[in-house]
This record gives C-alpha cells, sequence and structure tokens, in this order.
C-alpha cells in the first residue's frame, strides 16, 4: 500500500512546493527576503506542532535525535533558504522554478556517493543528463539573448547552491535515525531555521520602519508557511520509507520547474512566457516522461 500511494504522495509535495516561486515573489514586494523567510517558518513550524506528539515524548524524541535535526535545520533550514530567498530576489518566479529543478541531480550524485545502496544507473544518468541539458538551455539561453543580468546570473547560482544543501540533507534524513517521527523532524527544524533566519535579518537587513502589511502579503505568507508544514512533513514520512531510494524520489522534482513557472506566468503580471524558458521546460519534462515510462517497460518485461 505504501508503495502505490508513494507517487501520489510525491506529487502532491511537488505540486505544493511548485505554487512557492510566484508566491514568493508576491510576498518579496513588501518584505525583505531572509525576514520574510523567517516569519515563513515560525508559523510553519508552528501549524505542525499539534499534529506530532504529546509534548514529554516530543522533547525526548528530539533530545534523542538530536544530532539529525542540527543538521536538517542547518542545511535545510538555514543554508538552504538563506541563498534561496536572496536567489529568489533576484531572478523572475519562472527562472527560479526552473532553476531548482535542478535538485535531483544535486541529490543523484550525493545519494551515490553517500549511499551504496542508491547507484547511478544508466536509465538514471540520461535523465539527469536531459534535464541538465534543458536547464543550461535555459540559464545560458537568456544570458546570449540578453534576456537576464548578471544579478540573475548570481540568483541562480546562489539557487543552484541551495539544491546543493537541500540534498545532502534529504540523503541523511533517509539513512539516519528512521526512528524520529518526521513531523517531529520537521516541525523542530523548521521552527528553529525560522527563529535563526528572523534573528539574522534584524541583523543583517534594513527594513523599512513603516512596513505595510497589505492582504496580498498576508495571504502568501499563510500559503507559505502551510506549505512548509505540510510538504515537508509528508516528504520526510516519504525519505524514511523502507526501499524508497532518494535519488528516485528527487526524480519527481523536475515537475517543479513545469508547473511552478507556468504559475508564476500566471499570477505575475510582469512575468510572460519565453520560448527559451518553454523548451527547456519541454526538454525537461521529457527527462521524467521517458525516466518512468522506461520504468515501468522494465517492469513489465520482468
Amino acid at each position: 500500500m505504501e508503495k502505490d500511494n508513494t507517487v501520489i504522495i510525491a506529487i502532491i509535495c511537488c505540486l505544493l512546493w511548485a505554487s512557492v516561486y510566484s508566491t514568493i515573489k508576491v510576498g518579496l514586494q513588501y518584505d525583505t527576503p531572509i525576514h520574510f523567510a523567517g516569519v515563513r517558518f515560525i508559523i510553519g513550524g508552528l501549524m505542525i506542532l499539534p499534529f506530532t506528539v504529546r509534548p514529554t515524548a516530543f522533547v525526548a524524541m528530539v533530545r534523542e535525535h538530536w544530532k539529525i535535526v542540527l543538521l536538517v535545520t542547518l542545511l535545510q533550514g538555514v543554508t538552504n533558504y538563506t541563498l534561496f530567498y536572496i536567489g529568489m530576489d533576484l531572478v523572475p518566479g519562472a527562472i527560479g522554478a526552473v532553476v531548482v529543478g535542478s535538485q535531483p541531480l544535486f541529490t543523484a550524485l550525493v545519494s551515490a556517493s553517500m549511499d551504496k545502496e542508491d547507484k547511478l544507473t544508466k536509465r538514471k544518468i540520461i535523465t539527469i543528463f536531459i534535464a541538465l541539458m534543458g536547464l543550461v538551455l535555459i540559464s545560458a539561453g537568456r544570458q546570449a539573448l540578453k534576456l537576464g543580468s548578471l544579478a540573475e546570473l548570481l540568483g541562480i547560482f546562489l539557487i543552484l547552491g541551495a539544491n546543493l544543501a537541500t540534498s545532502v540533507s534529504n540523503v541523511m534524513i533517509s539513512l539516519k535515525d528512521k526512528k524520529i517521527n518526521p513531523f517531529v523532524l520537521s516541525s523542530t527544524s523548521i521552527l528553529i531555521s525560522g527563529v535563526i533566519l528572523f534573528l539574522a535579518s534584524l541583523v543583517f537587513e534594513q527594513r523599512p520602519e513603516n512596513v505595510s502589511l497589505p492582504a496580498p502579503y498576508r495571504i502568501s505568507l499563510l500559503w507559505l508557511s502551510f506549505v512548509s508544514a505540510a510538504a515537508f512533513s509528508l516528504w520526510y514520512m516519504l525519505l524514511k520509507r523502507p526501499g524508497v531510494k532518494v535519488s528516485e524520489l528527487n526524480l519527481w522534482k523536475f515537475l517543479i520547474p513545469v508547473v511552478g513557472a507556468i504559475l508564476s506566468w500566471i499570477i505575475l503580471p510582469e512575468e510572460h512566457p519565453e520560448w527559451i524558458t518553454i523548451a527547456g521546460m519541454v526538454i525537461i519534462a521529457g527527462s521524467l516522461v521517458l525516466f518512468h515510462w522506461k520504468g515501468k517497460a522494465k517492469d513489465l518485461r520482468q
């Protein structure tokens, strides 16, 4: 039964994550990147708490598995989202979604180096190579056609750095301390990350004295907090399932750039489709279809 719904849950998580790029761009119109991320994760972490375990069991579990909680907090929460939010402030929402689509590449490489049972198969390498070509077409092509600035290129590299931090975090969750409740792990790591980012924003960011908090900002903040609470909790649950390979699970994240770019074009009036971005998206989506089509064909032959 778990195998049957793993793909469904993975797709739901990716669709939720795909919605954040346009939503973040809305929120960043009214707030600074690190402060916005900090408030989002504080609210998101608090949202999960009622669905975890009894307070005494919660504290005991965090104390017992403090190493993995600390690693996930530093990698997934602080490092990933500091780089990600600053990067997203420099690139269009659609481009941010597409660049994040390279994460399966990083995850496959990291997982192959850390997990002996998750090897880089020929089918996986072909899928990653095709998807990477789509990403190169978008990022390099926009520079060649002078559609993007040097600041945008910096934003792309920052988001790629965020991808690497997330990949290492995902593999560690899969390999270490499988006994910790995924909701306890997500709530603790997200909440602590939020507090760290919020405090860092007070030191490193200069926010306007009279900050306006209109309805679009509040709506974007609440939606992003919900996505953090729901998607991370479900994803951590999948990572801890027996037999789930991190690199194959993360291949579903190739859905994120396609859906995320489309949502950005719909929601953000200043963004519109460009042929080079669409071509890259088609290549990326095609790589995912090819991977799972070949996988099904192989299963039928066995």
